[in-house]
């Protein structure tokens, strides 16, 4: 049975290649949401982009017929342009004047029409909008949410995992530096991993332990390379913050992704590591901090003043990060002041850089460390755009809780963080680790676990 899908602008806006997400069924895009791109396309970042790049999609297609009427999509499909529904009312408590309840209408028209015609074709509502979908549904409408790009958050790659194993087996790999993998799992190949970390215990005495290493081509277990490594002042603090630095100082990994809760050191571990690599070895011409500028409040265009002053707020957890990995390295007390010149410092020199997310666009970003915090706030599209950015001999560091997120239009399965850990899982130029232990202070811990 063919489906008519009536798209929200959110979908739109989320996925630039939503209208190809439909198999060779009908996508309806009422002309209020025409009317909210065409809104959209003045804006300079994510949104703005993705805006025009629709609204050029849908001339594309123009050229087809009258898209009122209907046009062919390439994968089978139909799309359709519909203009409004005069006939049709709103339950009463729905302003008929907002544009998303404007939008509702069209999905009560096609419902109402198909019901009349009884042609049994099945009307179904697209958003992200989780209370568009409330809406709709108390309408009597099938709703759904935009799943293409989605991932299973209760079985997201941890990056890391515990094995019982003989005792022979640690002696061997500590005499040895290597066991075989084969020797010690029967996973499938399919769960094998490259750059996958791996906590071997004696199966008759826990207290005897071993990290390791699954090596690139999957086939053998290694030490870890960087054991009690102290960076710039930083150690780690517990076994995930070691994998999590296996990963980050080791240059033959372009993309390192990190997920855990506050507290649990992923931006202070990736700082450290590229002041380290960049400053010390100069592996790295500089480091690239970037942020997306996704407010709990008010927007960044409140702020006063310019670009860099309006950049200071939205990068003060990162100055806050330097500021403290510094005081490690100094003897005596080192104070707000000296970080203030000593980024001052870094900043005009170019040694480190630091920019919204909604500048990276265009951009080629080679021989850098590159790090992306909060990246759970940005969508696949958008993570993609960003690491399409990354030229040669560049490392990106993607970090951020897919379980705190500020964009509306996206939860712990569907924002671009997620996304890319589970799509580059299997790739030897790639590793991930997921922190769970806050080290930021006893009080923070128990937020975590208790809040």
């Amino acid at each position: 049975m063919n489906k008519t899908f009536i798209l929200d602008t959110n979908v739109l806006v989320h996925d630039a290649d939503a209208l190809h997400a439909f198999d060779d069924n009908t996508v309806v895009i009422p002309l209020i949401v025409i009317e909210e791109l065409d809104n959209m396309k003045k804006y300079h970042d994510q949104k703005g982009y993705t805006a025009r790049r629709i609204s050029r999609l849908i001339d594309s297609y123009r050229q087809s017929g009258a898209l009122n009427i209907g046009v062919p999509l390439e994968n089978g499909g139909k799309l359709r342009v519909e203009m409004g529904a005069i006939d049709v009312r709103l339950p009463p408590g729905l302003d008929p004047n907002k544009k998303d309840n404007q939008i509702l209408k069209i999905a009560a028209y096609y419902q109402e029409k198909y019901t009349r015609e009884k042609n049994g074709r099945k009307v179904i509502f697209v958003s992200k909008d989780l209370n568009q979908r409330i809406k709709c549904a108390a309408m009597g409408i099938e709703v759904h949410d935009f799943e293409s790009k989605k991932v299973d958050i209760n079985t997201l790659y941890s990056g890391w995992q515990e094995i019982l194993v003989s005792k022979d087996i640690i002696s061997a790999f500590y005499k040895h530096k290597k066991v075989p993998f084969n020797h010690i799992s029967q996973e499938d190949e399919e769960a094998i991993y490259p750059n996958k970390m791996y906590l071997l215990k004696d199966e008759a005495n826990f207290a005897k332990t071993a990290l390791a290493r699954l090596d690139e081509n999957g086939t053998e277990l290694i030490p870890l390379q960087y054991q009690g490594e102290i960076v710039w002042g930083i150690t780690a603090l517990n076994m995930q913050q070691r994998f999590a630095f296996e990963l980050l100082l080791d240059e033959r990994i372009s993309l390192v992704s990190m997920v855990g809760p506050a507290g649990t050191g992923k931006t202070l571990l990736a700082i450290a590591s590229g002041l380290q690599q960049t400053m010390d070895e100069q592996k790295y011409k500089k480091i690239l901090i970037s942020r997306p500028v996704i407010p709990m409040g008010k927007d960044l265009g409140y702020l006063p003043g310019d670009v860099d002053a309006k950049l200071s707020v939205w990068m003060q957890p990162i100055f806050d990060n330097i500021h403290f990995i510094m005081s490690q390295t100094q003897e005596e007390d080192h104070s707000a002041k000296d970080t203030i010149d000593k980024m001052k410092y870094f900043t005009e020199s170019g040694l480190i850089e630091l920019s919204a997310v909604t500048y990276i666009r265009g951009r080629s970003i080679p021989k850098q460390f590159f790090i992306v915090d909060e990246a759970q706030n940005l969508t696949p599209h958008e993570i993609k755009t960003i690491i399409s950015r990354v030229g040669q001999n560049t490392k990106i560091i993607l970090t951020g809780d897919p379980f705190q997120i500020d964009n509306p239009y996206l939860d712990a399965e569907s924002n671009g963080l997620s996304y890319c850990v589970e799509k580059f899982k299997s790739q030897r130029i790639c590793g991930h680790v997921t922190l769970t232990k806050s080290e930021r202070s006893p009080l923070a811990s128990l937020a975590a676990d208790l809040l």
